[in-house]
């Protein structure tokens, strides 16, 4: 088992006039460090890697590996619809000192399945880096199969998939075909807790960045067998899981962690700031949370 416990999709914090906010970024990562996070994910989706220059999208990656200092793992974005970006950003990755990558299925010119093959291949003989694979439909409108998925589990450094289709039905085919050759993680907070009662690791977590101590617990507490606690945090939390999608993540993440003092909430065009109709409900959310 390469994968397991709970990591954070980072956030990435930018300054009033749009710069990366390099001392704050460092700010997140202890914040993780000291409050439970088994491992850091920056420049994914919710750290909004597709508006990041490779020069920037590189810096973050750098800054996060010197700031951990190897105290926990970071799993560095890396994926591209571009494999040969994607491999580039990978070999960053690893030279860098990252643990392992993310990498996401290539979006918009949507490959069939043999595709996906092919650019995870590319990408596996590269870099000898461990791998988790991302499967986002949502964003990528192409499904990675159970059966792909399988097929690529039998590459050495392929060591896991972040599963964010929404079907517990696929995540069991998956377990089902692959045994303990790849680590399942949820890539959907809502389904954490049964996601883990049908044999998944963990978990890439957006709520993380807010709540990081009670997302981890939840992990701690089913794999101590303490169901009913592990329940009880999904409970509490599954209002905010619901709502982290009420607009495009992470504008309500980076509203949220604005409202309790921690980043000011900017994100980049094409994405806007999040409504006074949607800022209403996460504030009513955080008050019956007592956050505020």
């Amino acid at each position: 088992m390469f994968f397991e416990g709970s990591y954070v999709a980072l956030v990435t914090p930018f300054k009033e006039n749009g710069c990366i906010d390099e001392e704050k970024l460092r700010e997140l990562v202890n914040f993780h460090i000291e409050n439970g996070t088994n491992g850091i994910s920056p420049c994914g989706t919710t750290g909004e890697s597709p508006t990041l220059s490779h020069e920037e999208h590189k810096r973050i990656i750098e800054i996060v590996v010197d700031e951990v200092k190897g105290r926990i793992q970071v799993i560095a974005g890396a994926g591209s619809n571009s494999t040969k970006e994607a491999i580039e950003f990978t070999k960053h990755a690893k030279e860098v000192g990252a643990d392992a990558v993310l990498s996401i299925g290539p979006y918009y010119n949507k490959p069939g399945q043999r595709g996906y093959i092919e650019h995870f291949k590319a990408i596996a003989n590269a870099v000898n880096i461990p791998i988790m694979l991302y499967n986002v439909p949502g964003r990528t409108a192409q499904n990675m199969t159970p059966e792909t998925i399988y097929e690529l589990s039998k590459i050495d450094n392929i060591k896991g998939v972040k599963e964010a289709s929404g079907s517990l039905e696929q995540v069991c085919e998956i377990l089902n075909l692959c045994e303990d050759k790849i680590d399942v993680i949820s890539g959907d907070d809502p389904l954490l807790l049964p996601m883990l009662s049908v044999g998944a690791k963990g978990i890439v977590s957006v709520t993380a960045n807010i709540l990081p101590r009670e997302v981890s617990n939840i992990i701690k507490y089913f794999n101590e067998g303490d169901i009913a606690s592990a329940q009880k945090i999904h409970q509490k939390l599954f209002k905010l899981n619901q709502n982290m999608f009420i607009e495009t993540n992470p504008v309500p993440v980076k509203a949220v962690m604005e409202m309790l003092g921690k980043i000011n909430g900017a994100v980049r065009l094409p994405l806007v700031g999040i409504s006074d109709e949607s800022k209403n409900t996460l504030q009513n959310i955080l008050k019956k949370l007592e956050l505020v």
